[in-house]
C-alpha cells in the first residue's frame, strides 16, 4: 500500500522529559490501514517507509486509543526538512507490514 496524506505536526504531550513529534495519518487512512495489516508489531506498530522532501526513511506507525496511527518525525527529519510543531506536512508512505 502506498499512499499520501497531509498532516499537522504536534509534540506528544504525555512525555515531558523529552521531545517526541508526530504526524497523525487521516481517519480514513486508518482504517484501511488496520483492515489490510497482517502483521503487527510491538504495541501495534505496522512497519512504513516514509517521505517527507528530501528524507526518506523507515519506521513504525503506532496506534492512538482513538484508533488513529501516527507516525514518529525523528529529529534528523525534522532538523533536514526544517519541520517545527503546528507545520503542516505532505507524507508518502509505503505500508511495509500489510
Amino acid at each position: 500500500m502506498i499512499v499520501r496524506f497531509e498532516g499537522d505536526v504536534y509534540r506528544w504531550e504525555a512525555r515531558t522529559d523529552s521531545d517526541w513529534y508526530f504526524v497523525a495519518l487521516p481517519p480514513e487512512l486508518s482504517d484501511d490501514i488496520r483492515e489490510t495489516q497482517t502483521f503487527r508489531r510491538g504495541f501495534g506498530g505496522v512497519r512504513v517507509d516514509a517521505t517527507i522532501g528530501d528524507s526518506v526513511f523507515r519506521t513504525s506507525i503506532f496506534p492512538q486509543a482513538d484508533g488513529v496511527y501516527v507516525l514518529p518525525l525523528k529529529r534528523a527529519v525534522r532538523d533536514a526538512e526544517g519541520i517545527s510543531p503546528g507545520d503542516i506536512v505532505v507524507v508518502d508512505l509505503v505500508v511495509l507490514d500489510a
